[in-house]
């Protein structure tokens, strides 16, 4: 039933016309490549998971041909935030000799590029001026203003939107059809509810779940490990009534033992507040929020969320 390619690879676009959703940036790029020479650096932001770097990889097939990969350099500026990999492989790689005479120019792929240093921003930002008769830049954020203005200024910037609900089923529902997997839309519209418009993550879900059998909503939620999503509501309960100790060890059970990551855990836990109809429902969502942006900033998890159950009991009195 399934077999060792990975779904998300085996079914990515080939060609931007293929691609899911985005029909206006399509549109714009589409009309951008009738005169290749003239297309500038490009920025891609949005959420994860709706098509930024499969959009760049598909450019760089249509603009580049058959020989793509051999001029065309893919970073993971998250893990080479540094000014050392702006100036040694960036640098290098837009100045090495050889340009082929069919080539416009080389591409430059810098994928999470909102996680690259203010300094190597502005390494970068000298590189793509003294660069430019050879070479394209798509550089790709999640959040595009951690991108500092001077090399927003220098590229077309694209904003990707999240994929409808309508859009994702469709998709997930022909990959099982071509995988020769049974679904019903319940379980198709649980991948939906869990990924929430990342297709990424829905198409990874999809083969997990494949993995189990027909694609159910039962299934969906074993492979996901929804089933243990009601337990936060009783780590929200313990919380309120002042079981710290308890609520805390219930919280760590569920992290360490069963893999729920954190920000899973917030997310649940906030559904939870809503769900239940907490009387303070302003103060929690605030509190929930405030320790949300901690530990997205690289506070200690599991130190900031033993904090949020502790303050989280103030408002069950």
């Amino acid at each position: 039933m399934t077999d060792s390619i990975m779904w998300v690879e085996k079914y990515r676009p080939q060609k931007i016309t293929d691609l899911v959703n985005q029909k206006e940036i399509v549109g714009s790029l589409t009309s951008l490549l009738k005169n290749v020479s003239e297309i500038p650096h490009l920025l891609f932001s949005g959420s994860a998971g709706v098509g930024k770097t499969t959009l760049a990889i598909c450019l760089c097939r249509q603009i580049l041909g058959d020989g793509w990969k051999e001029y065309t350099l893919e970073l993971n500026a998250s893990d080479e935030r540094g000014i050392g990999m702006v100036r040694e492989r960036v640098k290098k790689f837009s100045r090495f000799a050889g340009l082929d005479s069919n080539i416009p120019f080389k591409i430059i792929i810098l994928d999470e590029a909102d996680e690259m240093t203010s300094d190597a921003q502005t390494a970068l930002r000298r590189i793509i001026e003294d660069t430019a008769k050879t070479c394209r830049f798509i550089l790709i954020a999640n959040n595009v203003s951690k991108i500092i203005e001077p090399i927003q200024s220098r590229c077309a910037v694209f904003k990707f939107t999240r994929i409808a609900e309508k859009d994702v089923i469709v998709q997930i529902k022909e990959i099982a059809k071509k995988e020769k997997i049974k679904s019903d839309e319940e379980g198709l519209k649980a991948i939906y509810d869990y990924t929430e418009g990342d297709l990424r993550h829905a198409i990874n879900l999809l083969q997990a779940t494949a993995s189990l059998g027909a694609i159910t909503e039962e299934n969906v939620k074993a492979s996901a490990g929804l089933t243990k999503t009601k337990d936060v509501d009783e780590v929200l309960k313990m919380a309120l009534a002042g079981k710290i100790l308890d609520a805390r060890n219930k919280m760590i059970e569920l992290i360490k033992v069963y893999g729920m990551s954190e920000s899973d855990f917030l997310k649940y836990i906030n559904e939870a507040m809503y769900r239940t109809k907490q009387a303070n429902i302003v103060e929690i969502s605030e509190t929930i929020a405030k320790y949300d942006f901690r530990i997205l900033s690289g506070a200690n998890p599991e130190i900031q969320l033993s904090a949020l159950l502790a303050e989280l009991s103030k408002f069950g009195k």
